[in-house]
């Protein structure tokens, strides 16, 4: 599969040299080059502190000319926690080895890697052609979101959402699962500040990029839950009943 690098809507060219991505991509067979401490320290950034985050993001623009990481081992070690996250959810809820191997693919592949590609190239698509600012100086060059931070963007958001309906979902498990009214409220609780986070940090990966105007945009999807989450509860909707059931029936 070939991944969209940074785009112009005016000839809808790809502005990133193919040079980059592609050792952007070589990297990850060699993991002595991956940056390890960098990236554990942006993981609890993202948690305690998700504006030095981007700040910090912003440093790397101005070291190395580019938005996006040059380093893939945050996408590596967000595979690897998907992966031993899915195996406990197997070991407690699973019913064959097969099966687990089938769930772990499913989680890594599908949920993080296919989708998060689905919803980068989106948000890219978006940002460009509808929030980039129009009105320059004469002295400014006009710039455009690169597709890998657009990426960059969905695995930071990503991380916290694992940390919430991966980790503490896991922990929670015994009181989430019971069919009762508690149970379904603090179950959709739970999803609505996951989805809700996930949603605040896509917010703060683009306003960090001083080209772009109107990122409040990417704050609407938590407006929607705000309104549906109610009629979640009166109704009785377990999301992490729905959850589990999908992947363990």
């Amino acid at each position: 599969m070939q991944l969209p690098t940074s785009y112009h809507p005016s000839n809808g060219r790809r502005s990133q040299p193919r040079s980059y991505v592609a050792a952007y991509l070589r990297r990850f067979l060699k993991p002595k080059q991956w940056d390890l401490e960098y990236t554990f320290w942006l993981m609890l950034q993202l948690c305690i502190s998700p504006k030095t985050a981007y700040r910090h993001t912003a440093y790397h623009k101005q070291t190395k000319n580019q938005w996006a990481r040059d380093d893939p081992a945050f996408i590596v070690v967000c595979c690897v926690l998907l992966a031993i996250a899915s195996l406990a959810y197997c070991v407690v809820f699973g019913d064959s080895a097969w099966h687990a191997v089938l769930t772990v693919l499913s989680v890594v592949l599908v949920d993080f890697l296919l989708l998060g590609v689905a919803i980068a190239t989106t948000c890219w698509v978006i940002t460009n052609r509808f929030l980039r600012k129009r009105n320059l100086h004469h002295h400014q060059v006009e710039q455009h979101v690169e597709w890998l931070y657009a990426f960059d963007v969905h695995c930071n958001s990503y991380f916290p959402l694992f940390l919430l309906l991966y980790v503490l979902q896991f922990l929670l498990s015994p009181a989430l699962l019971w069919r009762s009214f508690l149970s379904s409220a603090l179950s959709n609780a739970l999803y609505m500040i996951a989805f809700g986070v996930y949603h605040y940090m896509n917010f703060l990966g683009y306003s960090a990029l001083p080209y772009l105007e109107r990122t409040e945009v990417f704050l609407w999807p938590i407006g929607l839950m705000l309104l549906v989450l109610p009629f979640s509860v009166l109704s009785g909707f377990n999301p992490s009943i729905r959850a589990l059931s999908f992947y363990f029936g």
